[in-house]
């Protein structure tokens, strides 16, 4: 007996109640326990501090002695409450010879009881004493002291149960428990491996928070199992492959844990495993590959093979899943796999600084094709019942990176896919416009594809835009995929997503690749305009879209950082515009004028007279806005200065208001200002075709023209067909 509970007895001493008594448990029979009931006599009969703690420790030692029930549970609750233990945790003046962290133990053990209760788990009272309680995790101390120890199981058993109640991380989080946890964990104290735990448990509940309470601690703690990892020889590596993934960090994870990720993953991956070890590695190595691509494999040849063996593995384990019609399928582990084969697609499609050499790439396109096969197997057998699993939509999304780089093999099958693919996108698209929730699946993109607990499918469309930008290039996918409703879908898409972008909503919280999807959407346009001008005329969902496009452009072009756009909107509108020039929106309405301003805005723009050292004569340089993006924006500028020179004489009022824009003095005076020689023969001809039309259309256009030396200007740049219409009445 220790002197604690020595003082304890000599208290009770009088009452008849002696210390030996606390030792049968609870339950011995059915009813109540009579030794318990004179302990809470005693309790209740308390005079002065001194009995009550005593009597509260025969109670306590009686609580601990075996399980207790539900009812008896709260009877002690009502008969200590929360009182006792607040005091026994905050006192500094323990009996004679009874050290401070017994009344500690005793106030923690009190606690433990009354938390197995839920209700009680989550007061106040409880959820107060978080910041106190995590202190104890870390307190020094006798390691082998047993109250000290049964005090740490207590804490934990606190926690636990709060970290089990609804708001309880929350709470645990705000009290510094992360930073706790984390810090007897690395301590490898006793009870080291509960912290670790509830460590797993908070940051499965709430990850973001984690780190933003304990990013250093966490880190550390990420650090200490990567190690471990990577020296593991035994069966705690597999063990660690599962921990690891809820140990990575929102943000950059250190370049010291990646290496001892890859080479702990090397060596799991290059044995022979049965599918409960192999499963937790691929599923760790596709949380590494979302959140730093293949920035934590080596370069060099041990990098290129590691990174290979990790796409075969995953393409196996795919076929082996999906080939066989019937097959219970473990969708955590494919869709780790299709995070795997996602990254072997980024990298086989790599121009500069790619892992994998060029035969290496060939095998391994050869071995996701297989897969991607399977995926189309899959899905094809998807019924209506299942479309809105996540596992259905992690399916179409490697099937989409697979589309956007390769649409020429497996052409049979995609065109078989294709039906449910645009029915599957509009089934999802439709729900979450009825249930007015398109903002959540935008926020859904940056969803990992291996996060548990991702409810709503998210943005499909957005996935397989890249694929149908292709596709609608190619005769027939094209006509499946009209036929299915895939351009009124678009356009629906396109509207709502445009919509996201416009002033009143706050675009700082939008992923790029919202931005990126409208792009897309727009080349996927310009190609129906090209190969289906029929469509563009007959369906009136392209007659909204000419609308928005028309509304929108003056504000974009306007906007910093989004040329690009700007162009797509103003080639496609321009483009557009030549197929419905007979549209009343298009007769020199307020909307139409200011679109056309707009389009001039962006096509004058994009070069600039720039004086050379040594030179009197400056020459034609882009713009400093355009200069950086031309590589991609190059091809949609000669398109529009094509597009706006076919509607020149589809529009009478168009000449007359580019007059006023004064583009055509401008233009003449800047190629009046540069060196022929640095005027490329595809410019002259894109500017000739502009100011031929525009001169053939207005009178005015072609005097002022004249008077700003047009004909000379036309005659240095050899622009035959204007020099010859300028020189006519």
């Amino acid at each position: 007996m220790s002197c604690c509970d020595l003082a304890a007895a000599g208290q009770l001493g009088k009452t008849g109640i002696m210390a030996s008594d606390c030792e049968p448990a609870l339950n011995q029979a059915e009813g109540r326990n009579p030794t318990l009931e004179r302990y809470l006599g005693a309790l209740r009969e308390a005079k002065n501090d001194s009995e009550q703690f005593a009597a509260l420790l025969l109670v306590t030692k009686a609580v601990k002695a075996g399980d207790i029930d539900a009812k008896t549970r709260r009877r002690i609750f009502d008969a200590v409450g929360f009182t006792f233990p607040n005091r026994l945790l905050t006192t500094k003046e323990a009996p004679d010879g009874c050290p401070d962290h017994v009344l500690r133990a005793l106030g923690v053990a009190l606690l433990a009881c009354f938390c197995s209760d839920p209700e009680l788990a989550a007061h106040t009272q409880v959820l107060n004493k978080i910041p106190i309680l995590s202190t104890f995790l870390t307190a020094r101390g006798d390691p082998d002291d047993a109250a000290r120890r049964s005090m740490i199981d207590d804490t934990y058993q606190c926690l636990t149960a709060v970290a089990g109640t609804p708001r309880g991380p929350r709470h645990l989080i705000a009290g510094g428990t992360v930073s706790a946890l984390c810090q007897a964990y690395l301590g490898h104290g006793y009870g080291f491996d509960q912290a670790l735990a509830l460590l797993v448990g908070l940051l499965a509940a709430a990850e973001t928070q984690c780190w933003k309470e304990a990013e250093p601690d966490l880190l550390a703690v990420l650090r200490g199992l990567s190690e471990d990892f990577q020296k593991a020889e035994d069966a705690s590596k597999f063990e660690l492959c599962q921990l690891l993934p809820l140990f990575l960090p929102p943000t950059t994870v250190p370049s010291e844990c990646l290496r001892d990720l890859q080479a702990g993953l090397a060596r799991i991956l290059g044995s022979k495993l049965s599918s409960w070890q192999r499963n937790p590695a691929l599923k760790l190595a596709a949380r590494l590959a979302h959140a730093c691509g293949s920035d934590w494999i080596p370069a060099g040849s041990s990098g290129s093979k590691f990174l290979a063996l990790l796409v075969n593995l995953a393409c196996v384990e795919v076929r082996l899943a999906l080939e066989e019609s019937g097959t219970e399928v473990k969708e955590d582990v494919v869709t780790a796999c299709y995070a795997l084969m996602e990254l072997g697609i980024q990298e086989c499609t790599r121009c500069e600084q790619s892992l994998l050499k060029e035969p290496q790439k060939v095998q391994l396109v050869s071995i996701m094709k297989e897969a991607i096969g399977a995926v189309i197997h899959y899905l094809l057998q998807v019924g209506p019942e299942k479309q809105k699993e996540p596992f259905v939509f992690a399916s179409v999304r490697i099937l989409g990176a697979w589309l956007a780089e390769e649409t020429s093999s497996l052409r049979k099958e995609v065109c078989q896919l294709l039906p449910f693919l645009v029915r599957y996108a509009k089934t999802l698209y439709e729900e979450a416009e009825e249930a007015n929730d398109l903002s959540q699946q935008v926020a859904t993109l940056a969803i990992s594809p291996t996060t548990p607990g991702s409810t709503w499918p998210g943005d499909a469309l957005r996935l397989l835009l890249p694929g149908w930008c292709h596709l609608t290039v190619e005769d027939g996918p094209r006509e499946i995929l009209i036929k299915e409703g895939a351009p009124s879908l678009l356009c629906k898409y396109f509207l709502q997503q445009w919509e996201l972008t416009s002033p009143g909503h706050d675009t700082s919280v939008l992923p790029d690749s919202v931005e990126i999807g409208l792009q897309t959407c727009c080349h996927i346009f310009l190609n129906l305009v090209v190969t289906a001008p029929g469509l563009i005329k007959r369906d009136a969902c392209f007659t909204s879209l000419m609308n928005t496009l028309m509304t929108s452009l003056p504000a974009l072009v306007q906007q910093q950082g989004r040329l690009l756009l700007a162009a797509n909107v103003a080639t496609l509108g321009l483009l557009m515009a030549r197929l419905l020039s007979t549209s009343p929106a298009l007769q020199g309405t307020p909307a139409s004028r200011g679109f056309f301003a707009a389009a001039i805005l962006f096509l004058s723009q994009s070069h600039v007279a720039r004086a050379t050292p040594g030179s009197d004569q400056a020459v034609l340089a882009l713009s400093p806005d355009y200069e950086g993006i031309w590589a991609d924006l190059q091809e949609l500028w000669f398109l529009g200065m094509q597009a706006f020179t076919g509607c020149v004489p589809l529009l009478p009022w168009l000449a007359p208001a580019a007059l006023r824009s004064r583009w055509p003095q401008e233009l003449l005076q800047l190629l009046g200002s540069v060196s022929p020689n640095s005027v490329k023969p595809e410019m002259v001809a894109a500017y000739q075709g502009v100011l031929v039309e525009l001169a053939r259309a207005n009178r005015l256009c072609r005097e002022a023209m004249r008077l700003q030396a047009g004909e000379e200007t036309a005659s240095h740049y050899r622009m035959a067909a204007l020099e010859q219409c300028l020189s006519e009445p």
